[in-house]
C-alpha cells in the first residue's frame, strides 16, 4: 500500500494545490479570512482600493461584512464567475499530490507553523456528542451554514481560512518538516497586506516527507482511546468546515460508492497547526452580565455545583492567579464595583468554566429573560464595560493547551465564544486553492 493510501486511512489526503503563477503580486492576491473585520467595512474597502484590478482572492471570497446586503445573490454569482475566469485564464500553477508547509510571522515577530492538507469530511460531524476523528471545539450555530453553503454549492474551487489543531506534544510532524525546510522547494515568500506580517511556504511532496506525516499521525493514533478517538480539533473556521460537510452530504447522495471514494468534494483543504506551537496564542473570551444581580447568578450556579465556594480576592492579579491555578478545580472570577470574587467548582460537575457559565447564561438570560450578555476580549476592557450600570464581569481562566483535547473528550465541544486564536490581523490569509468539482 502506498504512503498516500496510508494517509487516507488516517483521514488525511494530499491535494492538488493551486497557487498563482510567478509574476502575480502575492501581496495583492492574499487577503485575510472573510469573517474578520466584519463590522469594519472601511477595512474591506481599503483592501479593494489597494487591490484594484489585479488578480486577488478578494474577488473570489465573500467578506462577511456584506452578508446582510441586498445584493448577496449577485455577489455570489460574481464570485463563481470570477473563479471560472481565473481558472480559464490560466493564472494558477498546479502542484500535484502534495502538502504545503507554512511559516507565518505576525507584525510583532511571533512565528507559527502550519501544514496545508485535505481532511476527509467522512471523519467529521458537528452533531452534539459526536466521536469522530475531526470535531468542532465550539458549538456550531446551524443558522450560519446556509449562507456559506449558497456560496460553496456552485463554486468550482475552495480557498480555505480553516485552521485545525493537532495534539502533537512531541512535535513530530510540522516541526520535523520545518527542521529540514532548507531542503524543500520554496513556493512563496512575501509580506502580507495591511501590516499583517509575512508568510513563507515550502512544497512537501517527496515520499520521505510524506512518511514523516504518516508516521507521526500513526503514533498519535496509537495513543488515543480506541472508543473515543480525537485527532483533529477545529481551531478557526468551524462553520466553513461544517458547510463543506453539509455540501458533501448533498453531493454524495447522487454518487456511486466508487465515485464517493475519490470525489474532490469529499475533502476540505485546511491548515493544520500544532496546539503546542509557541506562536499559537489562545486568549479566553470573557463575559459581562448586564442588569443581572450577582445573587441571582450565585443561586443559579447551585444547579451546576451545589457545593461551589466563593472567596474575595484582594486585586486583579491575585484573582487571575487563583483562577489559573492548576489543581483540578474549575475556577473563574467575577468583578463588580471594584470587588473580585473567585469561584471554585468540582471538575466532574462543571467540566470547564465556559460550560458552567453557559448554563448560567441559558438559565438567567435565555430562560428567565433577565438582563443580557456580552462576550468581551481583554481583562481590563471587560472590567471597563462592566463598570457602567448594574453589571458584573465574569473573567475566564486561560485556555490550557495541555488540557484542551482532554476537555473536549470529557465534555464535548466548548460553548460558543470560549476562546480566540490571536488577533484579527493574525488570522489565516487566503492563498492556496483547490478544485472541488
Amino acid at each position: 500500500m502506498s504512503v498516500i493510501e496510508d494517509l487516507r486511512k488516517q483521514g488525511i489526503s494530499v491535494a492538488d494545490i493551486l497557487l498563482p503563477k510567478k509574476g502575480i503580486d502575492m501581496n495583492k492576491w492574499a487577503v485575510i479570512a472573510c469573517d474578520q473585520f466584519s463590522s469594519e467595512r472601511e477595512y474591506w474597502q481599503n483592501v479593494s482600493d489597494y487591490v484594484g484590478s489585479e488578480p486577488s482572492a478578494l474577488n473570489i471570497i465573500f467578506p462577511e461584512c456584506y452578508l446582510e446586503d441586498d445584493d448577496k445573490e449577485q455577489r455570489i454569482r460574481d464570485i463563481n464567475s470570477k473563479m471560472n475566469e481565473y481558472l480559464a485564464s490560466g493564472i494558477f500553477d498546479t502542484y500535484k499530490d502534495c502538502f504545503v508547509l507554512v511559516e507565518r510571522k505576525s507584525a510583532d515577530g511571533k512565528k507559527r507553523l502550519g501544514l496545508m492538507v485535505a481532511l476527509d469530511l467522512e471523519n467529521y460531524s458537528y452533531e452534539k456528542g459526536s466521536k469522530t476523528l475531526i470535531r468542532a471545539t465550539e458549538g456550531t450555530i446551524m443558522d450560519r451554514i446556509p449562507p456559506r453553503k449558497a456560496i460553496r454549492k456552485d463554486a468550482p474551487m475552495e480557498l480555505p481560512h480553516i485552521m485545525v489543531l493537532i495534539n502533537d506534544k512531541n512535535r513530530s510532524i510540522i516541526e520535523a518538516l520545518h527542521a529540514k525546510s532548507n531542503e524543500l522547494e520554496v513556493l512563496y515568500d512575501f509580506n502580507l497586506m495591511m501590516n499583517s506580517g509575512s508568510v513563507k511556504a515550502w512544497l512537501v511532496n517527496s515520499e520521505e516527507d510524506l512518511k514523516v506525516v504518516r508516521d507521526g499521525f500513526a503514533s498519535m493514533l496509537d495513543n488515543l482511546d480506541k472508543d473515543n478517538r480525537l485527532l483533529f480539533a477545529m481551531g478557526d473556521g468551524n462553520h466553513s468546515f461544517a458547510t463543506a460537510k453539509s455540501t458533501w452530504e448533498d453531493i454524495k447522495a447522487s454518487l456511486s460508492p466508487e465515485e464517493r471514494e475519490r470525489h474532490p468534494a469529499r475533502y476540505c483543504l485546511v491548515e493544520l497547526e500544532n496546539i503546542f506551537d509557541e506562536g499559537l496564542l489562545f486568549e479566553p473570551i470573557h463575559r459581562v452580565f448586564f442588569d443581572v444581580d450577582p445573587n441571582v447568578f450565585d443561586d443559579a450556579l447551585k444547579a451546576v455545583d451545589p457545593n461551589f465556594s466563593k472567596s474575595e480576592s484582594k486585586d486583579k492579579e491575585s484573582a487571575l492567579r487563583a483562577i489559573n491555578a492548576n489543581d483540578g478545580k474549575v475556577r473563574f472570577a467575577t468583578w463588580k464595583n471594584g470587588v473580585f470574587n473567585v469561584y471554585s467548582l468540582d471538575r466532574d460537575r462543571a467540566v470547564s468554566a465556559p460550560k458552567a457559565i453557559q448554563i448560567q447564561i441559558d438559565d438567567i438570560v435565555g430562560k428567565r429573560k433577565i438582563g443580557r450578555i456580552d462576550y468581551t476580549h481583554g481583562t481590563d476592557s471587560t472590567i471597563a464595560i462592566a463598570s457602567k450600570g448594574n453589571n458584573f464581569a465574569v473573567l475566564m481562566p486561560d485556555i490550557s493547551k495541555d488540557d484542551f483535547f482532554d476537555a473536549i473528550l470529557r465534555g464535548g465541544a466548548f460553548p460558543r465564544k470560549t476562546f480566540s486564536i490571536g488577533e484579527a490581523s493574525e488570522k489565516r490569509f487566503y492563498i492556496e486553492a483547490r478544485l472541488i468539482k
